[in-house]
């Protein structure tokens, strides 16, 4: 029998759902702003906390409220991604970091690192000073791992490529280089992966700013692609940040902040991470979800449950804008606008999709 998939997923069939962007380590030295920005996406305080706190981030998407009006479904389902504030670094480099704070840091998917241009706040030492400490974190890894797979090659020689990758790595952390930037290539740098290093993970950087240099771009431009300008303290106002979310930019909106971060925020954690978003609609429920880019519509019937990836049959699509203009599934597919796609399909941002299976 051929199932369809467009709506809503029974509870028990949901077991399997993966995350989309899983976690994401928000880190930064005293006085960065970080707890603010935490608060600011969350609405968790942590002004003080000695420990990691993980909140929820929901992705506002206003592509999603479109198709649930069109559907009229009665339940609508954001995407979400965890975030984790990690207590603050220390703000001299090289008094070495604890080891649950490592192993935050290091099951994080990416790093949000908050770096402050208030006031006299020099935002790049700020950020080199951030940097030493994972680097230091990380030579000291690879120093460990490398002396242990020498040893394990003379008998082994496979495990040489790996030996080489760590011996490179090496040199690029005692130089004071973060993997990201060290011009491994991604050959390498697979091969680092059983060393779980810091500075291998994604980063996105965030610079508190004041109101008036919002719109500066050189506030951000020495950070490279991805950075962005937020003034944490309007963003984490708590009569902002208690608003509901559609009253919550036309609040900041007054407060001279063109977008929230919320949004701003997903976004370039979902491009850092390689994601994009689908989406499954009808009567009783609208949903986001997350996928890698490039999937295919296979892997995406996977991101909603294993069965329906295990006995994919096709998939058909359309994608939402163009669903939204001819006003629903139906006259779509009456109108041939629906797409028939098979195993092959890669599926892009945007797509609204119902999956037949058979399992």
């Amino acid at each position: 029998m051929s199932l369809p998939v467009r709506g809503p997923v029974p509870a028990a069939r949901r077991a399997g759902t993966l995350p989309g962007v899983e976690h994401l380590g928000c880190v930064g030295l005293p006085g960065s702003g970080h707890d603010g920005l935490f608060r600011a996406l969350t609405g968790l305080e942590v002004t003080g906390a000695a420990d990691r706190v993980v909140g929820v981030v929901t992705v506002p998407d206003e592509r999603l409220d479109a198709l649930a009006r069109l559907s009229s479904s009665r339940r609508v389902v954001h995407a979400t991604f965890e975030v984790a504030y990690l207590p603050p670094l220390s703000p001299q480099a090289g008094t070495g970091l604890g080891s649950r704070l490592l192993g935050s840091i290091r099951n994080a998917d990416a790093l949000c690192v908050v770096v402050s241009a208030l006031g006299g706040a020099d935002p790049a030492a700020e950020l080199a000073a951030i940097e030493e400490e994972l680097i230091l974190a990380d030579l000291a890894s690879v120093e460990a791992r490398l002396a242990k797979q020498r040893r394990a090659a003379k008998g082994d020689p496979s495990l040489a490529a790996e030996v080489e990758a760590l011996e490179a790595a090496e040199a690029a952390l005692s130089d004071g280089l973060p993997v990201h930037r060290s011009g491994l290539d991604d050959r390498r740098r697979r091969l680092l992966a059983p060393a779980f290093l810091l500075t291998d993970t994604p980063t996105l950087v965030v610079v508190n700013v004041d109101p008036d240099r919002l719109g500066d771009p050189s506030v951000v431009e020495r950070f490279g692609p991805g950075a962005m300008a937020v003034c944490i303290e309007l963003e984490s106002d708590p009569e902002v940040v208690g608003s509901p979310p559609e009253e919550r930019a036309a609040l900041l909106a007054e407060l001279g902040v063109p977008e929230p971060v919320v949004p701003r925020l997903a976004r370039a954690a979902l491009g850092l991470l390689g994601r994009a978003v689908f989406f499954t609609t009808g009567e009783k429920e609208s949903r986001a979800w997350t996928f890698r880019v490039g999937a295919s519509a296979p892997e995406c019937a996977g991101v909603i449950h294993s069965d329906l990836q295990r006995g994919f049959i096709r998939a058909e699509v359309i994608h939402w804008d163009e669903l939204v203009e001819i006003g629903s599934w139906a006259k779509a597919k009456e109108l041939g606008r629906v797409r028939v796609e098979g195993k092959e399909y890669r599926v892009r941002d945007g797509d609204v999709l119902e999956i037949r299976f058979n399992v």
